[in-house]
C-alpha cells in the first residue's frame, strides 16, 4: 500500500496485488473458487470459521454477517494477480477486510500446496480514484485484464479479434464483469455495485464502454 494513501469514509480505491517474484497465485479452478468464497466471506466485521460454514460460494452466502467492512464494487482475478474496486464504509474497513482477505487465501494455499512463507507482493497497493473520470476507465480497465490470456500483445497491437474478446470475458467467471452485464449468478451477492456512481444506464451501456476502450488499447493506470 502507498505510506502516504489514508482511506477515506466514501472515497473509492483500486486495490490490486500480485504473487511474490510474480508467481502464480491461482494454479487451478479451486484456488480461483476459493478466493472468491473468501471475497465474501472475509467482509465482514465479524469472524468466520470457513472450516465450519464450508468452504465453497454457495456454503459462505449462507452466512449472516454482521457489518460489511467495505463495498466490493468490482473485481477481476487473473493468474498472478488481482484488482478491485473497493469503496471505503467504515474506518480502517478495506485494511481489515484485506488483511483477513490475503492471510486466509495465503494459508490455504501454502497448505494445499505444502508451501511456506509469503504469497502476495507485500501487504497491497492502493491508489486513490479521486475523480469519475477515472473511476469509470478503471471500471473498464479492470475488467479488460483477462483479454492478455488469450491476446497476450493485444495493448501494443491492437486487438485481433474484438466479437472473440467480448465472449471471452462474458465467459470468464473470475471477474465481476458477468455480473455488471446483468448474468444472474450467485457471485452478484460479492459486489455492491449500487455503490458506484450510475455511470452505465444498462448493461448494453456498460458492453459498450469496455469495447470502446477494447478497440482504443487501454493503458494501464500505474504506467
Amino acid at each position: 500500500m502507498s505510506r502516504n494513501l489514508e482511506f477515506s469514509i466514501g472515497e473509492f480505491y483500486h486495490i490490486y496485488n500480485r504473487g511474490v517474484d510474480k508467481r502464480k497465485v491461482f494454479l487451478s479452478k479451486i484456488d480461483y473458487r476459493r478466493f472468491v468464497a473468501l471475497l465474501y466471506a472475509c467482509n465482514n466485521t465479524a469472524k468466520v470459521d470457513l472450516f465450519e460454514q464450508g468452504d465453497s460460494l454457495e456454503d459462505v452466502v449462507k452466512i449472516e454477517r454482521d457489518e460489511t467492512l467495505t463495498a466490493i464494487c468490482v473485481y477481476c482475478l487473473m493468474p498472478n494477480h488481482f484488482h478491485m474496486i473497493l469503496k471505503e464504509k467504515i474506518e480502517g474497513g478495506i485494511s481489515r477486510f484485506m488483511q483477513k482477505l490475503q492471510t486466509a487465501y495465503t494459508m490455504y494455499f501454502n497448505e494445499r500446496n505444502r508451501r511456506s512463507g509469503a504469497l502476495f507482493q507485500g501487504t497491497f497497493k492502493a491508489t486513490h480514484a479521486d475523480s469519475d473520470e477515472y473511476l469509470k476507465y478503471l471500471v473498464s480497465y479492470i475488467h479488460l485484464n483477462p483479454v492478455k490470456l488469450i491476446e497476450p500483445k493485444w495493448k501494443e497491437t491492437g486487438i485481433a479479434d474484438r466479437a472473440g474478446a467480448e465472449k471471452f470475458l462474458s465467459d470468464y467467471e473470475h471477474s465481476s464483469y458477468p455480473d455488471c452485464t446483468g448474468d444472474s449468478r450467485l457471485h452478484g451477492m460479492i459486489t455492491d455495485q449500487k455503490q458506484l456512481p450510475e455511470y452505465f444506464e444498462s448493461a448494453f451501456d456498460f458492453k459498450s464502454a469496455v469495447r470502446e476502450w477494447l478497440e482504443f488499447n487501454i493503458e494501464s493506470p500505474e504506467g
